[in-house]
């Protein structure tokens, strides 16, 4: 691949909606319980009706709503106490008209009634007498047997992260066991003969450990999927390759950092078009632009700059949709966000989408300024602000979405 292949770069939004592998996980069945975020593979279906029945959702009386019409402060009407609800039990009274039964919020209604009235606009001024005071509409104070859901309807969709009411709505129906897509398999090769292990205590000159691998784990796990470190590749020809090819034998998504730039020893892009077919070498990003995307074999390959800063924003903007995507989640849950000012203005160029770190102060939006190889810009920013391809800057004071870190 020549240089000038590797300048002719694809945006960033080309990348989203271009580079779509067809490949997703399989579907597996886990505990309701411990499924939060994970993707389920099909509709999750009501077994039944919810709640089941139909229950107050006030503490009051149930009533015949046409026996409270016209009621109020000055002229009540007067009803009959004719027993009372117990929770988790089914009612023992029925409402006849001219009658009502308290019940207390969860409580079953009883047959007859229609209605409840807040216990705020009742008094019971005589044994056995109830004063309402307000009128009240038929299904006031209360949800039908199916107002949650109808038997049959869809609880959580297909293709959907789980989130915690999900998880309570599957638990209030009865629905133990999910199947979702398993978590991916991102396998992170990391290149370079100067890369060596996090653990290596005494660094030789000219050698770096291996950050970028951790923090790339980090994110993949974040994103719902199982970080595979396949070790670190050193940049004798073939070598890649070869540690290539044994990735894709059990990985959804290989990630190699490092590699991807136009250098005399930058191997990615021939081990890649060696065993599959490039679909992009370079995105109009800043910083990032040397990122190569692939597939190989049905398995997509994504292949980062060296900087650490540089490969972790392009993985985030373009590797963890990637992952979720292989989870069969093709909208990825957004990431939070808060409206600021700039305190100083962005340059950037037409045409390449600009990430700049942020930090937060006083509801302004400070940029954190450094080298891509340096890490300490990542952990020194609240998030981050993109200035759009179009545009040819921010000015200060300019209003901005700041993409938080979680």
């Amino acid at each position: 691949m020549s240089s000038r292949e590797f300048f002719t770069a694809r945006t960033v939004a080309e990348a989203l909606a271009g580079f779509r592998p067809a490949r997703r996980t399989k579907a597996e069945s886990v505990p309701s319980a411990a499924a939060l975020h994970r993707v389920p593979a099909e509709d999750v279906l009501a077994p039944a009706p919810l709640p089941g029945f139909a229950r107050a959702t006030v503490d009051g009386f149930a009533v015949r709503a046409a026996d409270t019409y016209g009621a109020s402060d000055g002229l009540p009407s007067y009803l009959d106490l004719l027993g009372a609800v117990r929770m988790g039990a089914a009612p023992e009274v029925a409402v006849r008209p001219g009658g009502c039964a308290a019940v207390p919020t969860g409580g079953a209604l009883p047959e007859g009634a229609d209605a409840v009235v807040m216990v705020e606009f009742t008094a019971e001024t005589l044994p056995g007498c109830v004063e309402v005071t307000r009128p009240v509409a038929p299904g006031a104070g209360l949800v039908r047997a199916d107002e949650d859901a109808a038997a049959g309807t869809v609880l959580a969709p297909a293709g959907r992260p789980l989130r915690a009411p999900d998880l309570g709505l599957l638990a209030a129906a009865g629905v133990t066991t999910v199947g979702v897509h398993a978590r991916p398999r991102v396998a992170v090769l990391s290149t370079g003969d100067e890369v060596v292990p996090p653990d290596t205590a005494d660094l030789a000159p000219g050698q770096v450990r291996d950050a970028t691998a951790s923090a790339l784990a980090a994110l993949v796990t974040e994103a719902g999927g199982e970080p595979v470190q396949a070790g670190i590749v050193s940049d004798e020809s073939g070598a890649l390759r070869e540690r290539l090819t044994d990735a894709l034998v059990d990985a959804d998504l290989v990630v190699i950092s490092a590699g991807s730039s136009v250098g005399a020893r930058d191997e990615t892009a021939g081990a890649v078009a060696a065993v599959g077919s490039v679909w992009c070498h370079g995105l109009a990003i800043k910083p990032g632009k040397p990122t190569l995307l692939a597939e190989c074999g049905g398995v997509p390959v994504l292949g980062l700059p060296g900087n650490p800063l540089s490969a972790l924003v392009v993985f985030r903007l373009v590797g963890v949709p990637l992952v979720w995507r292989l989870a069969g989640c093709e909208t990825p849950p957004p990431e939070p966000g808060r409206r600021a000012r700039l305190a100083r203005g962005l340059a950037s160029a037409a045409g390449r989408l600009d990430v700049v770190q942020v930090r937060l102060v006083d509801g302004t939006a400070e940029p954190v300024l450094g080298p891509s190889a340096l890490l300490s810009v990542l952990t020194r920013a609240d998030g981050y602000v993109v200035v759009p391809e179009p545009a040819t800057g921010l000015d200060a004071g300019a209003e901005v979405e700041v993409v938080l870190y979680r």
